[in-house]
């Protein structure tokens, strides 16, 4: 299993900063132009990326995220496009990669060779964004075992449902800052700081949040009391009005930095940072957190 998402929560906690993690949709208007993205957020300051894997009925999605799906499986994005794009990106980068994905596009490619495939080129986490702990899978083991499997809990997960998502918990943990889907929010979200405080006495993986957060100032407020800050829709929204732009990525890098910079000058304030261990005990396998 890569150590990359491991390595750059502990070295961002020895500095006492937090992770600022911008999502992209592959294929979003390229695969190529995903590539070059993905190396301007890193210029920008991105200390992990999501990559979204397009797919027709993006249900946790809102508008904004749909649009991209689509646009990118117009312009011909598959999980194989994705994963030989993940290839391109490693020959100049070592930023950790997480897979944001719905299950039909990994079944159809078949789990084992999706696992085997982005374990060789680079992939370091995935996140399946619609199946549930319980849910074992032929070929899902294999998944496991190659790639850190991200797990998202929500501000309605039950109590018992949290504390199973915490001993399952690698890598990092996704707290779904609002109920709803994706999108662009004009204010950070309220629900979210009292579910990091809630997590953090379960486990000990670092607790990022996302959905929803817009702006620099969003991000700085999130970033006070979670150790890490993922921004999706305003960042896609953004893609699809200058996709066309000849200087999508200069524009893109600049908006990044932007956020990037709320996140880390709020780093050190608030909650404590969680520290690196692993979770002890017996890992749970119980179902959906947004169920």
């Amino acid at each position: 299993m890569s150590g990359r998402i491991a390595e750059k929560f502990r070295s961002l906690s020895v500095e006492g900063r937090r992770a600022f993690i911008p999502y992209v949709t592959a294929g979003d208007p390229t695969l190529s132009a995903t590539r070059d993205l993905v190396l301007s957020l890193e210029r920008a300051g991105a200390d992990l990326v999501e990559l979204g894997i397009p797919f027709s009925d993006p249900l946790a999605d809102g508008e904004v995220n749909q649009a991209a799906a689509h646009r990118a499986l117009r312009a011909g994005a598959t999980v194989e496009g994705v994963l030989e794009t993940v290839a391109e990106i490693r020959k100049g980068s070592s930023l950790p990669i997480v897979l944001f994905s719905y299950l039909n596009p990994l079944l159809r490619m078949g789990l084992e060779r999706f696992a085997s495939e982005a374990s060789r080129v680079g992939v370091d986490g995935v996140l399946l964004v619609d199946l549930p702990l319980e849910e074992r899978l032929p070929g899902l083991e294999s998944l496991e075992r190659g790639l850190t499997r991200i797990h998202l809990v929500a501000p309605t997960t039950a109590p018992a449902r949290r504390q199973a998502i915490a001993q399952a918990a690698e890598g990092f943990l996704y707290c779904v800052a609002r109920l709803g889907t994706t999108g662009v929010r004009d204010e950070a979200p309220a629900e979210a700081e009292d579910l990091v405080r809630s997590m953090r006495t379960l486990c000990t993986v670092p607790a990022c949040v996302g959905f929803g957060i817009s702006t620099p100032e969003q991000a700085a407020t999130v970033a006070a009391y979670a150790d890490g800050v993922v921004v999706g829709s305003a960042l896609v929204e953004r893609i699809g009005a200058w996709g066309a732009a000849a200087d999508l990525c200069e524009r893109i890098e600049h908006f990044a930095r932007r956020l990037a910079e709320g996140v880390h000058r709020a780093s050190g304030k608030g909650v404590p940072a969680a520290p690196l261990r692993e979770p002890a005990g017996e890992r749970g396998r119980v179902g959906h957190p947004c169920a």
